[in-house]
């Protein structure tokens, strides 16, 4: 009787020690591209809504100063981007370029909204995320970098410049607000925080939810037993499939 009695208890443990596991997601440098690329969204976005709207303007005054921290946090976020680029892990950032631009028929059916389609480390909807996202940012640098030009040259001056710059502004606001939702409130995406923040996440998540990056962790590692430990390949980056 005691054996039957204890057999839920042990079996409940061993699921808590499962859901407990975690397994890397991201490296340090893939986490400060996104941390440095989101902290300076925001200044700019505070920043520029108080040059936009003129209540918010006549509010805060200073306008000049305004100005400034809304340039200069332009310049430094570039800057620090390529920063971490260049100094960071550059063979983890290339992996990840190549995974988010790679489409294949599971992302495909996911993005027609076959969410329990098998996806890899990023599933189809974060890809087109991170391209509207690199997309966005190089507009709005560009466009940024012509305002602040053409005020001090009116010969430079383009047409639609502030148009842009300001619709690129209402798209990415509607699509931090969403990825927000996901990030903090969703229940089943909520997990995917921790990965950014501390760069692993729950294993039982993971394999939920990036069944096809997690089989191929599976591989890989079934793959380096069967190799002597002296021709064996370094572990992956970010546990990202070899």
């Amino acid at each position: 009787m005691a054996d039957t009695a204890t057999h839920p208890a042990v079996a409940a443990a061993a699921e808590v020690r499962t859901q407990r596991r975690y397994v890397k997601r991201f490296t340090l440098t893939e986490r400060a591209l996104h941390w440095v690329h989101a902290s300076a969204f925001f200044v700019l976005l505070g920043s520029g809504l108080i040059l936009y709207l003129p209540a918010l303007s006549d509010a805060v005054g200073r306008r000049p100063l305004i100005k400034d921290i809304h340039f200069w946090t332009g310049v430094s976020w570039a800057g620090a981007l390529v920063l971490i680029a260049l100094l960071g892990n550059r063979r983890a950032l290339i992996r990840t370029a190549r995974e988010i631009d790679l489409f294949d028929r599971d992302d495909l059916r996911f993005l027609r909204g076959g969410l329990e389609s098998p996806q890899g480390r990023f599933n189809a909807g974060q890809k087109v995320n991170a391209i509207v996202t690199a997309a966005f940012a190089i507009l709005f640098f560009a466009s940024g970098m012509l305002l602040w030009l053409g005020e001090r040259n009116t010969d430079i001056r383009l047409a639609g410049t502030l148009y842009l710059h300001d619709v690129l502004m209402y798209i990415s606001v509607v699509i931090v607000l969403g990825h927000l939702y996901l990030a903090l409130i969703n229940r089943g995406t909520r997990p995917a925080l921790r990965g950014m923040v501390l760069g692993t996440v729950r294993e039982d998540w993971a394999t939920a939810h990036h069944s096809k990056w997690r089989a191929a962790q599976t591989e890989w590692r079934a793959a380096q037993t069967a190799i002597p430990a002296s021709e064996q390949d370094p572990q992956p980056d970010s546990a990202q499939q070899p």
